[in-house]
């Protein structure tokens, strides 16, 4: 393949891509009785080196099966390109719009905020009918977690999109939400769940289909995600 055919091939993909998110957005704003608009099943791992200290958060996001549908049904139309290829692409396009919004995490070590890094380790892919994109967001300097609190909330900022933990029929969270890489005896995990004031509920439910919120409201929505080694 030449060069410029490679680089035909990607700017078909691109086109695709950005076309798939517009599609979704309109689809379900046409449809969407309230918000957010869409939804992401989290499940996170908490990466340690050998001296017990927190390194990253790799996360799992499943998009919802809407979402999904549209982006399959779109990349399956692109032309000279593979599924695989269009995910690729899609997911540098994901990792690229994220990191000007900190990944949408934002962590804690005994209440003071923890810097992050650049993501470089990420993957798209299509499971169970739905579009799952996992990376690793490394943080700027371990931290111990010994005799330590580490705490993380993952949200959209505009709380147009949802982000909850994976959970069973019966909305319990599940085991494999929030793993350590290394079980740490002396450690707790444990995800609490949102507890937002009747003010910032009425604020969200009084968004139109097509609106997103304020920055920040996302986060009065946002579970915590806790590693007590206290």
């Amino acid at each position: 393949m030449t060069r410029h055919e490679i680089f035909h091939r990607g700017m078909i993909i691109r086109r695709a891509v950005r076309l798939s998110l517009l599609v979704s957005v309109l689809l379900v704003s046409s449809v969407a009785q309230g918000h957010p608009h869409g939804w992401i099943d989290l499940s996170v791992k908490v990466i340690s080196d050998k001296q017990g200290r927190v390194t990253a958060l790799e996360q799992r996001w499943r998009m919802d099966p809407f979402y999904s549908l549209v982006v399959m049904e779109e990349l399956g139309q692109v032309e000279g390109a593979s599924m695989e290829q269009g995910l690729a692409e899609l997911g540098r396009e994901i990792r690229d719009n994220l990191a000007p919004m900190g990944y949408f995490t934002e962590i804690q070590r005994d209440g003071n905020a923890v810097d992050t890094g650049d993501v470089s380790e990420y993957t798209t892919r299509i499971g169970d009918g739905r579009l799952v994109f996992m990376f690793r967001l490394p943080l700027a300097e371990p931290q111990p977690l010994e005799g330590s609190q580490l705490s993380y909330q993952v949200f959209d900022p505009t709380y147009y999109l949802e982000v909850v933990h994976e959970a069973d029929t019966q909305q319990r969270i599940n085991d494999n939400a929030l793993t350590l890489q290394q079980p740490m005896p002396a450690c707790a995990v444990s995800v609490t769940p949102a507890d937002p004031d009747p003010e910032m509920v009425m604020r969200a439910a009084m968004l139109d289909v097509d609106e997103q919120g304020e920055p920040g409201l996302g986060r009065y929505f946002a579970e915590t995600g806790l590693m007590d080694c206290r």
